[in-house]
């Protein structure tokens, strides 16, 4: 189960939710009023039993006060805090609450580059599937992370069996009982959990669907890795990819009968 954080202790849930989204947040007080606000409203008119989880990743700008501001006037809101420890961690963090509290586990960023008005495409597709993954349609990249991107894709392909166009995709819509027994197997610190993850589902045999998604570029904030980061952060993570390959994936062909 998932700590609360140092300023805000988690609801006690009385029912099992449908929806969790997990929604990391570092370093966005221009825009995570607007974001949050989009998602909350979309959310509502779904009419979805659910909680967005905010997750303030350290930080340094006035992030979490609104959003504490933001949950005082809207329940489904839950924030918690936690010292810096980066991206990959803080969506596992936020995946091990979801898996507990409810049916389906929903990622996104904080950065709106991937809006809540596509959401709904993903969601339909509940009914007959496992995982759903988005991919990023329109999405211009460096030269540099054209190339990670690309050796992701790969790196899963070599070490999974499978193909998976947008392995690290922060907009995915996963099946709980699917989800939790892979959880147990990836440990809390690795850099990027989600492009292990879609070879793992992929592996377990869960049924994966993947919907494009429109991708706009950021217009607040800052890119927290750049330059030579990012070669050393990816070789980390294809690193990290490579060890969880070799690890047992269980079948999830049972559980979702």
């Amino acid at each position: 189960m998932l700590a609360a954080g140092p300023h805000r202790h988690y609801p006690q849930i009385a029912k099992r939710l449908e929806l969790c989204v997990v929604m990391p947040v570092y370093n966005e007080q221009e825009i995570i009023r607007q974001v949050v606000s989009s998602w909350l409203q979309m959310l509502d008119e779904q009419q979805v039993n659910y909680e967005l989880l905010a997750i303030v990743d350290g930080g340094t700008d006035a992030s979490e006060a609104i959003l504490l501001e933001m949950a005082a006037e809207h329940p489904r809101l839950v924030v918690d805090t936690k010292p810096n420890s980066g991206h990959g961690p803080t969506i596992l963090q936020g995946y091990r609450r979801g898996v507990d509290n409810a049916e389906w586990v929903f990622q996104t960023d904080s950065d709106n580059e991937m809006p809540a008005g596509s959401f709904s495409d993903l969601w339909e597709l509940r009914r007959i599937t496992d995982a759903v993954i988005g991919i990023r349609m329109s999405r211009r990249q460096s030269l540099g992370r054209r190339v990670i991107t690309l050796l992701a894709r790969l790196t899963v392909r070599a070490v999974f069996g499978c193909r998976i166009a947008d392995v690290n995709c922060p907009y995915r819509l996963m099946r709980s009982k699917t989800l939790a027994p892979l959880l147990d197997l990836v440990p809390d610190y690795t850099f990027a959990p989600n492009v292990a993850l879609s070879g793992m589902l992929a592996r377990s045999g869960a049924r994966l669907v993947e919907v494009p998604v429109p991708h706009h570029e950021r217009t607040t904030g800052v890119v927290s890795i750049l330059g030579w980061r990012v070669v050393r952060t990816a070789f980390r993570s294809f690193v990290q990819v490579a060890r969880l390959s070799r690890v047992y994936v269980p079948s999830t062909f049972n559980l979702n009968q």
